[in-house]
């Protein structure tokens, strides 16, 4: 199979729109009316913010973050819940990361980088505690994951790094596609982990310039070419994390396509394997019975 060059974001967004279109239409009744009901609560949120002002509602949001600091649990607080956010399918793990330094500033890095690691530690050796027996039987049948498994046992470590640090899959799913490669070991696993704290910290960084406009008192101090600076630096960081982002995640697909000495079928259906993470989950598909027959 040829292997495929880097792609744009364009048929990226399309095949995961359909991925999720997909799952939309395959939902019970009751789970499409609870999506609506989510998209009617955003829809509620957003002229809630419009009617109150953003100010006031950032004011508010500083006021209470600035308390939760202050407490002596708050810090233990947020640790745990990064820490939960880690489990597959909860999400909101780079949210929690930027309240951090929303709450704590810079030295908020400190609370996330120790609970993001320690998370996704955990959620590494219970997803493989519990589920090892019933992926291999799953990976048996699965041509891409064999491929997947082989490419990473060949290239090791640098492969993982690699992996770990590409946006795609998110977070809290990276944490169970490394459980679920058998070739991967713990200590890689959290040796690759230390190489995402860098875009850990740009999050803490975001979080602590958004705090710093929230404060109504800290803005009155300020001049407007603080202020423009203070907001340049957080649209900056956030160009910066989707550019980079976007740039690693192209890098890895191009990398794992053109390993040296592994067969380009093999690169190719390792590629496919992360790029289609989204719609088969290993350890999900792994506690089903069911799904491990249907590929038998």
């Amino acid at each position: 199979m040829a292997a495929k060059g880097i792609r744009s974001p364009v048929p990226f967004i399309k095949r995961y729109a359909g991925i999720a279109f997909r799952r939309y239409t395959a939902l019970h009744i009751m789970g499409k009316i609870f999506i609506w009901l989510v998209i009617l609560f955003y829809i509620c949120a957003g002229v809630f913010v419009v009617i109150v002002t953003p100010s006031r509602i950032a004011q508010y949001l500083y006021d209470h973050a600035r308390m939760l600091a202050e407490t002596w649990f708050g810090w233990l607080a947020l640790a745990g819940a990064i820490v939960l956010m880690s489990f597959p399918p909860l999400i909101g793990h780079t949210t929690l990361v930027t309240l951090c330094g929303f709450a704590y500033g810079m030295k908020g890095f400190c609370i996330a980088s120790s609970a993001s690691v320690a998370g996704a530690s955990l959620v590494f050796v219970v997803l493989r505690l519990l589920f090892s027996g019933r992926l291999r039987q799953w990976s048996s049948h699965n041509d891409k994951w064999q491929a997947l498994e082989s490419v990473v046992r060949a290239k090791g470590l640098p492969l993982i790094i690699l992996i770990r640090i590409s946006p795609f899959p998110p977070w809290v799913y990276s944490n169970s596609l490394f459980a679920s490669i058998e070739a991967v070991a713990l200590w890689q696993f959290v040796t690759a982990t230390l190489f995402v704290l860098p875009k850990l910290l740009l999050h803490v960084f975001i979080g602590s310039r958004i705090a710093a406009l929230s404060d109504g008192d800290q803005r009155g101090h300020m001049d407007t070419q603080t202020k423009l600076i203070n907001g340049l630096l957080i649209a900056g960081g956030i160009v910066l994390v989707v550019f980079t982002s976007w740039s690693v995640y192209n890098m890895v697909q191009k990398h794992i396509r053109h390993l040296e000495g592994i067969p380009p079928e093999v690169d190719e259906l390792a590629a496919e394997a992360i790029e289609d993470y989204g719609e088969e989950e290993p350890l999900l598909l792994a506690a089903s019975p069911r799904a491990s027959l249907e590929r038998v």
